[in-house]
């Protein structure tokens, strides 16, 4: 016999234990005569009988009382495999995570806060999302992701934060200001910013314009909305983005929004993460932090659309 396998070294801690071959039968739920197979099989390998009878009594070789505690402990880090638990304040890991500028500047400080609170180990490394990549992500050092999608790729698992659809952002002293809903030849008269980055956000209002013969200027095109912001604060013109990141952003910013008066997508956001990491703890925890983060921060699609049905009540 040249290996010994988990099994029969369960067999060895009850057979020693125990010292009755009848006794350790029963409690691994073994005929007697299975029993004494595996003692045979254990005897074999170690070249030592194990247990020694005396009378009505068996008694540990020496070499069993040298063997039973080191299997008692390879069968307790085994055991540990399986019942591994976690706990955040003393796990040391490091997540990648991708998303918009957006959500890295007005969502993660209050995610930053709260791992420093709740496990200031765990680092977090910020990259610029890339929607192609959603399909990649199983190939990819990427924990998890922010992003909008309307169907979830097969192999991936999310946390749903909710929906909104596309507004248009101006300046507060927009000459379009006192419009309940803006029409295609009213934004085909003012020069855009364009975000360029974090998924197609307004390519339906060019097939719209497209339709009615008409099109736009893009005069500013950015993956920053940092930098959007500031070129829209500052002119005439105008952005199409999501509503609650408009909503969001007239806190910091001389900016408001207005509808449009065309049929627009319904965006719906997810935090999504390969099933490779499904099972993960340390994985689960910092996704269920970051999942209560966005929906619980004055910034999240949460917030902000209930705070505008709030308004129109």
């Amino acid at each position: 016999m040249e290996r010994l396998n988990l099994n029969l070294l369960r067999a060895l801690v009850v057979l020693l234990e125990a010292r009755n071959v009848t006794q350790a039968a029963h409690q691994l739920h073994l005929t007697q005569s299975a029993m004494s197979r595996q003692l045979s099989q254990l005897r074999d390998y170690f070249s030592d009988p194990l247990l020694v009878r005396e009378q009505n009594d068996y008694l540990l070789s020496a070499k069993a009382k040298q063997l039973l505690p080191k299997v008692q402990a390879i069968l307790a880090d085994v055991d540990n495999l399986k019942q591994e638990t976690f706990h955040p304040a003393t796990c040391q890991r490091r997540f990648r995570f991708a998303c918009t500028d957006y959500v890295a500047q007005y969502i993660f400080p209050a995610v930053i806060q709260r791992l420093q609170r709740e496990a200031p180990g765990i680092d977090l490394i910020y990259e610029v999302w890339k929607p192609e990549q959603i399909t990649q992500l199983g190939h990819l050092p990427l924990d998890m992701v922010s992003t909008t999608l309307s169907v979830l790729p097969e192999g991936l698992h999310s946390i749903y934060l909710g929906q909104d659809n596309p507004v248009c952002l101006m300046t507060a002293q927009h000459p379009l200001i006192n419009s309940e809903a803006l029409a295609l030849p009213q934004l085909a008269d003012y020069p855009f910013v364009r975000l360029n980055s974090g998924g197609d956000k307004d390519s339906f209002l060019d097939k719209s314009l497209e339709q009615q013969g008409l099109s736009r200027r893009v005069l500013f095109e950015v993956p920053f909305f940092s930098a959007a912001f500031e070129v829209v604060a500052n002119s005439e013109c105008l952005m199409i983005l999501p509503e609650h990141i408009a909503h969001a952003v007239m806190k910091q910013h001389p900016l408001t929004y207005r509808p449009l008066s065309l049929p627009v997508p319904e965006n719906h956001y997810h935090l999504c993460w390969h099933e490779l990491h499904d099972k993960d703890p340390a994985h689960a925890w910092l996704r269920e932090c970051i999942g209560d983060e966005m929906s619980r921060s004055m910034y999240s699609v949460s917030n902000s659309l209930a705070s505008q049905q709030l308004r129109s009540e």
